[in-house]
């Protein structure tokens, strides 16, 4: 069970790290850091943040609290990067470093009680806070490619007015048992 439930929640956060890049794709750089209004987020504070946590939270997470004394949460959300490359730079490293830890995840390991702020986490319990706060943040991403893309936003889901052509084509198939990204990750198809 652990193995499934690691693969699954992996595809998962493979999924929504793909859709915050197929986002910065249809993007200028320019793009990447507007904000709506002074109290909004750009993108790439959004990607500083999700690096911010990332680091924090999965580097030694077996032996040291998930918020690091190096972290600077209030710094994450200052809109300051410069380029597209170093907001590309920290988003890959704070994947990197989550998958990291994710892949470290065994039998052995598995029911150590992990801390975040001096709160204890069951491993568990700390990916499943993590798969709701990773997407939350994608979401974000997400929604401001839309509004400033406007009309030329290419959509990263069954199109409007595509339901129909899309689930037809879902039931012609037998049913099978498949995690919902593979498709996606096969054929870039949205599921």
């Amino acid at each position: 069970m652990l193995n499934d439930y690691l693969t699954s929640t992996r595809k998962q956060f493979e999924y929504f790290k793909s859709l915050g890049e197929k986002t910065f794709d249809q993007l200028t750089d320019e793009q990447l850091f507007w904000q709506y209004n002074a109290e909004s987020n750009s993108i790439a504070s959004i990607v500083k943040h999700l690096w911010g946590n990332m680091l924090s939270r999965w580097t030694d997470f077996l032996t040291t609290d998930g918020e690091k004394e190096w972290r600077q949460r209030e710094a994450e959300f200052k809109n300051d990067l410069q380029t597209r490359e170093a907001m590309l730079d920290l988003w890959n490293e704070g994947w990197a470093c989550f998958f990291a830890a994710l892949d470290s995840v065994n039998e052995e390991n598995i029911d150590t009680i992990i801390y975040i702020r001096n709160q204890g986490h069951s491993i568990v319990e700390a990916i499943n806070r993590q798969l709701a706060h990773y997407p939350y943040h994608v979401g974000q991403i997400v929604f401001i490619g839309k509004m400033v893309k406007d009309s030329a936003w290419s959509s990263l889901s069954i199109p409007r007015g595509g339901t129909q052509h899309y689930n037809a084509a879902k039931f012609e198939q037998p049913k099978h048992r498949a995690h919902f990204t593979e498709e996606f990750i096969k054929t870039n198809t949205p599921s």
